[in-house]
């Protein structure tokens, strides 16, 4: 029997994988909402088409986030203009793991914007009426993102199933946002 630094047994860890997609999200069952699909261990993985960047790791094992992956999440997540990095609203990074559980796939998440300074949200909100003011993603609340195996439609219905933040459907452009702000969907 192995063992690993986190004290849990391979058994124990596949068990834990197999839980992922029906068990419930402790963490904000009752202030946030239901988080289905995240599961007793919650993994993410994205790629950027910007950086050449990949991710894909363990954040969180049974009820405890593990620091060293969040700090990860955050220099991957970061505005990648300005090379600037914010501490990541982990309930976005939740509803992004449930929700790429719920869809059951492998690939990993696109990521086309994380986190954004206030003057990268300026650039962008003057060359598209799509961006928004006082976006989230100026807090470290929001991801846009993006799966070629899945349509616009399926990303946004596992997400809107989480029934935690806002979910925007973006079809012309090919890509969802997930946010951990009310809950509420938009788009087309």
């Amino acid at each position: 029997m192995t063992i690993d630094s986190t004290g849990m047994t391979r058994r124990g860890l596949l068990r834990a994988f197999a839980a992922t997609t029906v068990v419930a999200a402790p963490t904000y069952a009752n202030a946030f909402g239901l988080l289905r699909g995240a599961g007793d261990i919650r993994r993410v993985q994205m790629y950027s088409g910007r950086t050449g960047e990949n991710i894909d790791m363990i954040y969180w094992i049974e009820g405890k986030y593990i620091k060293d992956a969040v700090k990860e999440v955050n220099h991957f997540m970061r505005d990648w203009r300005s090379n600037r990095v914010t501490t990541m609203d982990l309930r976005t990074i939740d509803i992004m793991a449930a929700a790429h559980n719920l869809m059951d796939i492998n690939e990993p998440y696109m990521l086309l914007s994380g986190y954004r300074t206030p003057q990268t949200n300026a650039m962008l909100r003057s060359r598209s009426r799509g961006v928004a003011k006082n976006s989230l993603h100026m807090k470290g609340q929001a991801a846009d993102l993006r799966l070629k195996s899945r349509s616009v439609n399926q990303m946004f219905s596992a997400a809107k199933a989480c029934h935690a933040g806002g979910v925007g459907k973006y079809t012309g452009s090919n890509f969802v946002h997930m946010d951990c702000g009310d809950i509420r969907t938009w788009g087309r």
